[in-house]
C-alpha cells in the first residue's frame, strides 16, 4: 500500500516544481487505477511506481521518487506516542515487579 499512500507526497512535489495539482491527480488516478487492476484482478505487485518512472508527465520528480516513498514520512507522531505511553502506563506499571524483573533468570522450554 506504500506506493498508494505516497500519492499525495508525489502531487505536493509535482505541484512545488509547477504543476496543476488538478492535473497531477488526475495523471496519479488514472496510474493508481491501472496499479490497483495489477493487484486486484491479476494478483500482481503494486507497480504505481514503476508506471510514474515511466509517464513523462513526472519527470521533474523522478529523482526525488525514493524520498517521497521514505515511509518515516507516514508515521506522524507515532514515536514520541510510544515513548509516551511507555513512560506513562508500562513503566508505572511493572515498577512493583523491578526487583524481580532484575534479576537473572533462566527459562527452560521441554518439548
Amino acid at each position: 500500500e506504500l506506493p498508494f499512500m505516497a500519492t499525495e507526497n508525489i502531487i505536493m512535489a509535482m505541484v512545488k516544481k509547477g504543476g496543476d495539482r488538478q492535473e497531477c491527480h488526475e495523471h496519479i488516478r488514472v496510474l493508481s487505477h491501472e496499479a490497483g487492476a495489477v493487484v486486484k484482478q491479476q494478483g500482481g505487485e503494486n507497480d504505481l511506481i514503476q508506471r510514474i518512472q515511466k509517464d513523462p508527465y513526472f519527470e521533474p520528480i523522478w529523482a526525488d521518487l525514493k524520498a517521497l516513498m521514505d515511509p518515516s514520512t507516514f508515521i506522524g507522531r507515532a514515536p514520541q506516542q510510544v515513548e509516551r505511553f511507555l513512560k506513562e502506563y508500562v513503566q508505572p506499571a511493572l515498577k512493583p515487579f523491578e526487583a524481580v524483573l532484575k534479576k537473572e533468570s533462566k527459562a527452560e522450554l521441554s518439548v
